[in-house]
């Protein structure tokens, strides 16, 4: 497939895994962009030298594209993005932060810049900047998520009639089907984050992966809605937020609940009582750990099969 996304970042497949914390290291990045998709290092879990590190590492595994993810409200944010610079990367991914702060230098490098969002008002933002593409992401989405509660079938369609760049639809899509839909609401790609972080090359705790495998419907909820609303997978920890929420709990009694290193314990050392593990709706439909060039050829071989039986449906005039 050739569309403005594959041309943007010279991939085969209009499909990227997304920044994940604790999971997107270098081997799934790699893994990814060897299979014809976008990989992307995660670099909000990761200190200056350690991201530097994976870039390198990443550089050696393939010729191929990939990419760094940035939450901009990263506390060494100034060094992170001079480390990008350095090793020349040639995407970057920002999320979580105004990009007008850094969109300017990222691009002065010749690196390609695209932004996360979930709302039209930020879309528009974002596109003003000079962001060459946008991933908008709905409610389903694991991880950090808007406060609009937005689903991704409602967004997409919104954001694609709201800018004249590219859309990238995030948010509930781990399968060809979904996919599908996506590209018939105006999106030319997709990101995937819940499907990989089960991958093999996932950098994730293999408890945690075990636990995704196990999810039903239901066993996820976005929490922390007055702090940083998060969708969690339902533990220990996320029913401790919940009681501290319908007690009435401010920000702050939420960031004391929440510490330190909170996603690290769950994700990256697989406490699943204790720690907070971020993981999409998804999660329900997935059922076995797979390496990453697995995944993504299944997902594309789906949408192809999909496309071709609605070509065959027929409809009155």
């Amino acid at each position: 497939m050739n569309n403005r996304i594959t041309t943007l970042f010279q991939i085969k497949y209009p499909i990227i895994q997304a920044g994940m914390v604790w999971c997107s290291g270098w081997r799934l990045a790699s893994a990814v962009s060897n299979a014809g998709g976008l990989g992307i290092i995660g670099a909000g879990s990761m200190y200056p030298e350690v991201l530097r590190l994976h870039i390198q590492k990443c550089q050696a595994a393939t010729d191929l594209p990939f990419a760094v993810n940035v939450p901009l409200l990263y506390p060494n944010i100034e060094e992170i993005m001079q480390i990008i610079v350095e090793e020349g990367v040639k995407i970057v991914f920002t999320s979580a932060g105004n990009p007008a702060t850094w969109t300017g230098l990222l691009k002065e490098n010749g690196i390609t810049v695209v932004h996360v969002i979930a709302n039209t008002k930020f879309a528009t933002k974002a596109e003003a900047c000079g962001v060459d593409a946008i991933v908008a992401e709905g409610f389903e989405a694991g991880g950090h998520n808007g406060r609009e509660e937005t689903t991704t079938m409602c967004l997409i369609p919104m954001i694609a009639d709201a800018v004249q760049i590219p859309v990238i639809a995030a948010g509930g899509i781990g399968s060809g089907s979904a996919m599908l839909a996506a590209f018939a609401l105006g999106a030319e790609a997709v990101q995937i984050g819940s499907a990989f972080a089960v991958a093999e090359e996932s950098s994730a705790h293999n408890n945690f992966k075990s636990g995704i495998i196990a999810a039903n419907e239901g066993d996820t909820k976005l929490q922390m809605k007055k702090l940083v609303p998060v969708r969690l997978l339902k533990n220990t920890f996320a029913d401790a937020v919940a009681v501290a929420e319908a007690e009435g709990a401010n920000p702050e009694a939420l960031k004391q609940l929440l510490g330190r290193a909170r996603a690290k314990l769950g994700m990256f050392e697989g406490n699943m009582e204790e720690g907070e593990l971020e993981i999409g709706q998804v999660s329900a439909l997935l059922k076995e750990i797979k390496p990453a060039a697995k995944i993504l050829k299944t997902i594309w071989q789906e949408f192809l099969t999909e496309k071709e039986r609605l070509n065959r449906l027929e409809f009155p005039a």
